[in-house]
């Protein structure tokens, strides 16, 4: 297939190549008709450059399309050379002052709190740096792309529009110039031509919808039969059905069809099949037919080649028309006026226009290229912006109708662009008088809402998916309204009055639509079935709620405005309330002595609506009117005698009566859908318009009638009249048994209609209520959240109501109010109250929901005991109320009012159990604290010669009328104060009359008014003086009471220890020997400690006693009995790595037997260091096993263990395990036999061993040779002299157990399986070497950690690290006997000979390339394999120390090799010492060997320096290593901190301190192995520079180095692109914090194929990085990310806090984060400890909805 194309495209370029951009441009000079010359040029050559085949080239393409078909226009346009014309037209240009750099999907954008004009206006990362806003309070967030910078706009910002880069020269003064005036009379003319041929070539094939022929002036001569099967993208269908889709219809392969699916997703659509038409036409209807069941089809066309490649032209016409307009504003002014020219066809033909009109029926790609045109030209020159917006704003109804039915999202649809327009207030002003773009918007608003009820209400349907989905949609209309209403006008215009109020008059039709809608009925009798619709109406109102306040903002700007408002919403609440009685009966009601009429109607029965926004907006708007004073400059032009306060206060009113309620129980049958209604309308997000109003417009009504009549009124809709006219109702419940249920109901209803007068009175916060301003407001909503607790900053900001800028304006205030505490490594920031605002504490604050003011109650009470305050929480005092709302504090001391705290104080002192509760009586104490306040306030404020008309003291102290004669309210408090029963109320009752003496000493005083003296003070000072007396006799009775009791209990105590004498003596004794053994447990302290070789201490056995988890039981740990084992964990890893691209190829035969230095991959052990017995182990993992068996038929979801892999969680800790590691005894004392005093050197030693070995080779070699030469082998043996002692045929007896070799065996296999990822095979000869290396990478890793942590080796380790290491070091050393004895002897062997060569192994690795402490363990534990034949007397101790000097030896050479450090000229004075000579010497030697290729040194001091450092490492492990093994304490010296130990390291190992004696001792035979060692190949190649070699000591890993500013992060990801999809913007760029690389994470793009299953970026990335375990940053998120394996993962806390010491994971609040270093180290350590995969375990044991996420395709 290949071959046939190439020879056609080469033939085909011939005659494209031919084609000279300068002389068709010359053609085109000549012509007379130009547009037809271009177009027969376009209709000839496009077909033939671009779609000819089935896949496109687009670098050949752009290739072409330059040279054949832009290259004549670009000469046409400059007359020359283009590169010299275009330089010149940048040269005249002014640069633009406006930035305009349109954002990519992810980049970061800026916006400024303190500068902004709203939210909408933002900075691109670039100009934001170089601006003063960088300083100010701004807001990060990532862009969505397609917006644009807003940087130079003037309108955009209050100050600083202007960054560095874009600044305006101080000579310019903006003034309008024309941009024309720099180009030529003919470039004119020329650019004007070519412009409008181009672009009105490219808009007609773009809006072109026939599918097989072209516009006629573009139609080709011959016409082939080649046909595109054409997919487009919908938001409708999911990847995986258009995936399934296309394998079916055009049969390609799943990876085909991945990418088919992500370009349609890209670019909006893609060409799936190439061919004739019948054969594109056949791979149509297959899709068709397979994306038609659920939704609508998919949207496929077959489309002839040749439109197609026009299309594709088209497209990169508008692209390159957009980079000619860059090099002058002059062009830019020019295409403007193309696009934006009047057509011949009239209204919206021009080009602009039609391009519009047909958005939603164009592609997502060619949307996005012509809205980034019309961005880059139209919206970048300020005179045709204005048109654009014109033109905008008439087809307005239309763009938004096709948006609506359109099936893309938003920010691909033209009428996004309105956020561009509609923000900048000089054209929204513009828009709203000259095209009335208010009404418009609202108008077609209420088209779409097309469902009305009989009263020609809103009236929602089912909220179906399809309904969210349209509905949403329209809410962007709001959004619209939004915008056009975010600026306030500074100065109003009377057409802009005018079409203001047209527009309020608009909007008031559309609340007029909602007041009342969602009715509800008390259901009476069975549940309600069909949970009624109520979320649609309540999203509604959300989105509404800022648009509401907007509204009022505006009104309250013009006075003239604020009065025409206030006039219509009255007469559209009139129209509402539609002669207000709705036929209902009047009725009058009467109580002491007062009546008033109004109408019979019960909430309970009747239908009653939440939704009320006409009367909320009158609330809101009679605010203003009190605020602005209009009331009392212009009272004859407002209609406020007009208004019937009955009326106003009547829905509000039934609104509130419900919720009291629902909240009594009453409407509980309505099911959850009321509850929630009940929620929101409380909730931050609506009460400002909701709630609140409601508040508002009771205030406003009882401050213009007869308090008593309101409250009459008030107690009809609450069904209380009943109660408070009866006389005696209190006797009358206890004497009937009434039903409980209705007493409870009545009783909550009672609370809660005392808590809404409370509200009434005390909420006087609003400017415009009360005498107050904005931040007095907010600073009470703060201080009442942060008395309920110390809450964190978004916290806060969430409790508080957002305004339509995204602001709360709590930073003025908060830290008048609050102390901010900083977090420590978990945790966030706090804000706490200062004590001095606690004053200000209202328990009623009327923002508390039912469980914040329970909770508040009990913090502020507690806090007053502390202070030992009493705990009274009396009512703060208030500011005065506005004059408008004046009159509203009589309802305190109201006849009506006055009997309702009577009548519960009465029922109070009756005491009788049902009527009263004690929230009632806590809330009339309130009440009357209230009006007491406020007649104090009255009367200190109180104007020479005014008489105080507020007398609440004198009322409460008369007594009831005559018939009953019922004490007065004073007397009654003064019974309560003493009543047993009060104890809570006590510290208020005895405030209240305190308060009331208080008062009538300053009316005294004063003597406006005298009062009749009272006994009450008397008789108030003698009761609190018998108070005391009573308390402090109790006090003392109890303290007597105490002494009797302890003085009995240790009477008791005595007698028992003298019956059970003997018992106490025996624990005593017991004791003393237990601390005696501990004592002497180091031995003789001044002894030195050695850990190894034949001067090892010795130390006495210590018995050991555990006890299993599981059973209980306790048991010693012996050789012989059954097996205790600890859970542990394994797992692979590259934590110590120095090369992570290293990689197995064959698992299956590669040898591990030899660690290369770079630890490219190691095995790691942990364990929790909980224990059990094996059978115990045994019995729960089979459970867990059976358990998950049955849950996997019943549920397919993941654990967060992986049983099939043998995992589990530790049945105490739920630490996740997948082995156990047997528990033993020191196995070096079990193998160890007597020995003889005087031990070979290591000269005769290396020597008998190397004997040895040959011996066993020979026997070895005999073995497997064929039988038949038996006889004469047998001779040959005989001959073959074995080395004295040394019996190869012996075969020693296992000590241990079975239970424990079958553990052994376990924890074995389970090493190799997880090091290697093979199966498990416990012959497998690999199996003791992978157990070998596990304990040597584990002890290595330990090392590691304590050395950065610069803890001192022996510091004393958490228990389960030490215990894990002590196991698993006896287990390695044990795990040789359960393994075959020659296999063990093969490994010593091969080990040996790296060392020291022997004759047959030649392929051993070179001294380089060993990671010594890897080879000393393999080794020392190998070793017993081969001692326990040789009975020659030679102890196992020998052969450690040998081995342990021999490889010590090589190390340091090792080090001189690879240690390539410059000479300073620093050389110290001490160079001369004699430690510095002997390095020196041994480094000839090694010169001298090398011949020559190593570099002189000739300063001792520095070799000796390096080799220390490289050293210290190696020793360090060893000594934990020797510890762990021979179970010798470690030297105290060696535990303390701060110095380097090295002398006492080389005691406790038996090394000489000068360690280069070790050469001098052995020079014979260590000549000859250095210079065996120097000989290998490799070193010579090292040398002379052809490979590398690791240098010791190695450094530390870290994670990668973070930026400080989290937005530096963003940038560098917004400009990664995804690797496959061809220069594509990732959409989850995610950065592994382990090497630094950059992942496109979750997406299809990116999956790659892992063991046979599909796997995201992150998860394949974790197996080459981290051998299985990742840690990564998700950058667009900020949140860290774990991964283990392909089934486990969880989300971690990011190291990036913002200024109020909180992450904010999904960059919601948008604050500026900056790295927290300890939070960092935090997640650096657990990486370093191997902890990542418990951590991961943890999080999804306690957060099950982290198991259900596919963590594998991340």
């Amino acid at each position: 297939m290949a071959s046939e194309l190439e020879p056609e495209v080469q033939g085909l370029d011939r005659s494209l190549l031919e084609c000279s951009a300068e002389e068709t441009a010359g053609k085109w000079l000549q012509a007379t008709d130009l547009t037809r010359e271009v177009n027969q040029h376009l209709a000839y050559y496009v077909p033939k450059i671009y779609c000819r085949g089935p896949n496109p080239f687009p670098q050949k393409e752009d290739m072409l399309a330059h040279q054949v078909l832009l290259g004549p226009m670009e000469w046409y346009l400059c007359g020359e050379d283009p590169e010299l014309g275009f330089s010149k037209l940048e040269q005249t240009n002014k640069p633009s002052h406006l930035c305009g750099r349109v954002f990519k999907v992810g980049e970061p954008t800026y916006s400024c709190r303190d500068c902004a004009v709203d939210p909408t206006c933002v900075l691109c990362m670039e100009c934001f740096l170089g601006s003063i806003h960088r300083d100010h309070r701004y807001r990060m967030t990532t862009s969505g792309g397609g917006g644009f910078c807003d940087c130079g706009d003037t309108e955009a910002w209050k100050e600083g529009p202007y960054c560095q880069k874009h600044e305006l020269n101080s000579s310019e003064i903006e003034e309008e110039e024309d941009p024309l005036v720099h180009l030529s009379e003919d470039v004119i003319a020329r650019t004007y031509n070519i412009f409008a041929i181009m672009f009105r070539y490219a808009v007609e094939i773009l809006t072109w919808e026939k599918e097989s022929e072209l516009p006629p002036d573009l139609e080709m001569v011959e016409k082939s039969d080649t046909y595109y099967c054409m997919l487009f993208n919908d938001e409708v269908h999911t990847y995986e059905q258009v995936i399934y889709t296309l394998q079916k219809a055009v049969n390609c392969t799943q990876k085909e069809a991945i990418g088919f699916a992500t370009t349609v997703d890209r670019d909006g659509r893609r060409s799936v099949r190439y061919g004739d038409f019948q054969y594109c036409e056949q791979a149509k209807s297959v899709i068709v037919r397979n994306t038609s069941r659920q939704t609508k089809p998919l949207k496929v066309q077959v489309m002839h080649s040749s439109i197609v490649a026009h299309q594709n032209f088209g497209l990169k016409l508008l692209s390159w028309l957009g980079s000619i307009i860059g090099y002058s504003d002059g062009l830019r002014r020019i295409l403007c006026q193309v696009g934006l020219q009047e057509g011949p066809n009239g209204e919206n033909s021009s080009l602009v226009d039609r391009l519009m009109l047909s958005d939603s029926k164009l592609w997502k790609g060619a949307r996005s290229v012509y809205h980034q045109l019309f961005m880059s030209s139209l919206l970048m020159d300020l005179k045709y912006k204005k048109l654009f917006a014109v033109r905008f704003a008439k087809n307005y109804e239309r763009l938004q109708s096709d948006y609506v039915t359109d099936d893309h999202d938003r920010e691909f649809s033209v009428a996004d662009l309105s956020v561009q327009i509609f923000t900048v207030p000089s054209l929204a002003r513009m828009l709203i008088t000259e095209e009335n773009l208010m009404t418009i918007i609202i108008k077609t608003f209420m088209d779409h809402l097309r469902h009305r009820d009989a009263q020609g209400r809103f009236q929602f349907e089912r909220y179906t998916a399809l309904q969210a989905f349209k509905f949403r949609r329209v809410q962007s209309l709001i959004l619209d309204l939004k915008y056009v209403l975010i600026s306030k006008p500074t100065e109003w215009s009377d057409d802009l009055r005018q079409k203001f109020l047209e527009g309020f008059d608009a909007f008031l039709e559309l609340l007029k639509c909602m007041q009342g809608m969602d009715p509800v009925t008390r259901q009476v009798g069975q549940h309600i079935e069909m949970e009624p619709e109520w979320e649609a109406a309540f999203t509604l109102q959300m989105k509404l709620t800022h648009v509401i306040s907007m509204m009022q903002d505006w009104c309250a700007l013009d006075e003239k405005v604020l009065i025409e408002a206030y006039k219509k919403c009255l007469a559209v609440l009139t129209q509402c309330h539609g002669g207000f009685t709705d036929g209902e009966q009047p009725v009058t009601l009467s109580i002491c002595g007062h009546s008033v009429e109004t109408i019979r109607y019960c909430v309970s029965k009747e239908k009653v609506s939440i939704h009320l926004p006409v009367s909320r907006l009158l609330a809101g708007l009679h605010v203003l009117v009190s605020k602005s004073e209009v009331a009392y400059k212009f009272p004859e032009l407002l209609p406020l005698s007009e208004l019937s306060p009955p009326m106003l206060i009547e829905h509000p009113l039934r609104c509130l009566v419900l919720c009291a309620q629902v909240h009594a129980g009453m409407w509980r049958r309505n099911g959850f859908s009321l509850v929630n209604q009940i929620y929101y309308y409380h909730n931050v997000k609506c009460r400002r318009e909701m709630f609140d109003k409601d508040i508002v417009m009771l205030q406003t009504g009882v401050s213009m009638m007869d308090p008593n009549h309101f409250l009459m009124i008030m107690l009809s809709r609450f069904e209380l009249h009943q109660i408070f006219s009866t006389p005696d109702y209190g006797k009358k419940i206890s004497s009937e048994t009434t039903h409980k249920d209705l007493v409870q109901q009545n009783n909550t209803l009672i609370e809660e209609m005392l808590y809404l007068i409370i509200m009434l009175v005390g909420e006087r916060f609003s400017p415009g209520v009360g005498q107050v301003n904005a931040t007095d407001e907010i600073k009470r909503e703060i201080i009442h959240q942060l008395s309920i607790k110390p809450m964190a900053h978004s916290e806060l900001v969430k409790s508080l109501p957002e305004d339509e800028n995204k602001e709360t304006g709590m930073e003025s205030v908060i830290e008048a109010v609050a102390h901010f505490k900083k977090p420590g490594l978990t945790g966030r920031g706090m804000y706490e109250l200062k004590p001095e605002c606690a004053k200000e504490f209202n328990l009623y604050f009327y923002h508390f929901s039912r469980a914040e003011q329970s909770k508040a109650e009990e913090a502020q009470r507690k806090l007053k005991r502390q202070n030992k305050e009493d705990t009274a929480l009396p009512p703060p005092v208030l500011p005065p109320f506005c004059p408008l709302f004046a009159s509203l504090v009589n309802i305190l001391q109201s006849d009506v009012m006055l009997l309702i705290m009577r009548t519960v104080l009465q029922w109070t002192v009756e005491h009788n159990g049902h009527v009263w509760s004690e929230s009632m009586l806590q809330r009339v104490l309130h009440l009357i604290g209230m009006a007491l306040q406020e007649e104090k306030q009255h009367l200190e404020n109180v104007m020479e010669e005014h008489v105080v008309t507020f007398t609440f003291t004198q009322k409460i102290s008369k007594p009831g009328e005559a018939p009953n004669n019922s004490p007065s309210i004073l007397a009654m408090l003064e019974t309560l104060q003493n009543a047993p029963y009060l104890e809570v109320h006590k510290d208020m009752i005895r405030w209240i009359l305190k308060t009331f003496n208080a008062i009538k000493k300053i009316r005294e005083s004063s003597s406006t008014s005298p009062v009749a003296e009272t006994e009450g003070t008397i008789m108030e000072e003698s009761s609190r003086d018998k108070d005391k007396a009573e308390r402090k006799r109790k006090a003392e009775i109890a303290r007597l009471r105490r002494e009797k009791i302890m003085a009995q209990m240790s009477e008791m105590q005595r007698h028992f220890i003298d019956e059970n004498k003997e018992l106490f003596q025996q624990t005593l004794e017991l004791d003393a020997s237990i601390s005696a053994v501990l004592d002497n447990s180091p031995m003789v302290s001044d002894m030195t400690l050695t850990a190894l070789g034949p001067a090892q201490t010795r130390v006495p056995e210590q018995r050991q006693f555990v006890t299993c988890i599981l059973c209980q039981e306790e048991q010693e740990v012996k050789v012989e009995s059954r097996a205790m084992v600890l859970a542990a964990f394994v797992q692979r890893s590259t934590v110590l790595s120095k090369n992570r691209s290293k990689f197995i190829q064959d698992p299956e035969k590669y040898d591990p037997l030899f660690m290369h230095p770079d630890l490219s991959c190691g095995t790691h052990t942990g364990s929790c260091g909980h224990i059990m017995h094996a059978h115990c182990w045994q019995r729960y993992f089979d459970s867990v096993q059976a358990k998950e068996q049955r849950r996997q038929q019943r549920l397919r979801l993941h654990t967060s263990y992986d049983v099939e892999n043998g995992e589990f969680l530790c049945p105490l800790c739920e630490c996740l395990s997948n082995t156990v590691i047997p528990l033993l005894l020191p196995p070096r004392n079990i193998f160890n036999r007597l020995h003889f005093s005087d031990q070979p050197n290591l000269t005769q030693w290396i020597r008998t061993i190397s004997q040895q070995i040959k011996a066993l080779q020979v026997l070895r070699k005999e073995e497997n040779t064929p039988n038949t030469a038996l006889s004469r082998n047998l001779e040959n043996v005989d001959e073959l002299q074995f080395p004295e002692g040394f019996r190869p045929d012996f075969h020693p007896k296992n000590p241990y157990s079975e239970s424990i070799k079958e553990m052994l065996t376990t924890f074995g296999t389970a090493t190799y399986k997880v090091g290697l990822k093979v199966h498990p095979n416990e012959e497998d000869p690999r199996v003791p070497i992978m157990c070998w290396g596990s304990c040597a990478y584990t002890i290595q890793s330990i090392e590691r950690i304590l050395s950065d942590e610069d803890k001192p080796l022996f510091s004393p380790l958490p228990c389960r690290l030490d215990d894990c290491l002590r196991s698993l070091t006896r287990f390695a050393a044990a795990h040789w006997t359960v393994a075959s004895l020659s296999v063990v002897q093969g490994h010593f062997c091969k080990l040996f000979a790296s060392l020291v060569p022997g004759d047959n192994h030649g392929d051993l690795p070179c001294i380089l390339d060993i990671d010594m402490f890897h080879l000393l363990v393999g080794l020392v534990l190998a070793f017993p394999a081969l001692q326990c034949q040789d009975f020659s007397g030679i102890s196992l101790g020998t052969g450690d120390l040998h081995i342990f000097h021999l490889v010590t030896m090589a190390h340091i050479i090792q080090i001189l090799l690879t240690s390539c450090t410059e000479e300073n000229g620093m050389d110290q004075e001490n160079a001369s010492g004699e430690e510095e000579l002997a390095v020196l010497a041994l480094y000839k030697t090694l010169h001298q060997y090398t011949g020559s290729a190593l570099k002189e040194m000739h300063s001792g001091w520095h070799l000796l320096r390096n080799v220390r450092a490289g050293i210290m490492p190696f020793l360090r492990c060893s000594a934990l290593f020797f510890h762990y093994l021979n179970g010798v304490p470690s030297p105290p010296e060696i535990q303390a901190s701060g110095t380097s130990h090295f002398e006492h390291l080389c005691n406790y190992l038996s090394l000489p301190n000068n360690f280069i004696c070790l050469f001098q001792e052995n020079k014979e035979i260590m000549k000859l192995l250095i210079e065996s060692w120097c000989h290998n190949i490799e070193v010579k190649r090292y040398l002379e520079g052809e490979r590398d070699a690791i240098s010791y000591p190695r450094g530390s890993n870290k994670l990668i180095d973070l930026p400080e500013d989290y937005s530096s992060l963003i940038n560098q990801a917004s400009n990664f692109s995804c690797p496959k999809s061809g220069g594509d913007k990732s959409r989850a760029p995610t950065l592994c914090l382990v090497c630094g690389t950059l992942l496109c994470s979750q997406s299809y793009c990116c999956q790659t194929e892992l063991e046979g299953e599909d796997v995201g970026a992150c998860t394949a990335h974790t197996y080459s990085c981290g051998s299985g375990v990742g840690i990564f940053l998700r950058v667009r998120e900020c949140q860290v990310l774990f991964l283990a394996g392909k089934t486990k993962g969880c989300f971690y806390s990011p190291p990036y806090l913002d200024d109020y010491g909180e992450t904010d994971q999904g960059l919601r609040r948008g604050n500026p984060l900056h790295l927290c270093r300890e939070r960092f180290k935090k997640i650096q350590k657990l990486w370093h400890q191997h902890s990542i995969t418990e951590e991961i375990g943890h999080a999804q044991e306690a957060n099950q909805t982290l198991v259900g996420i596919d963590w594998q395709h991340l």
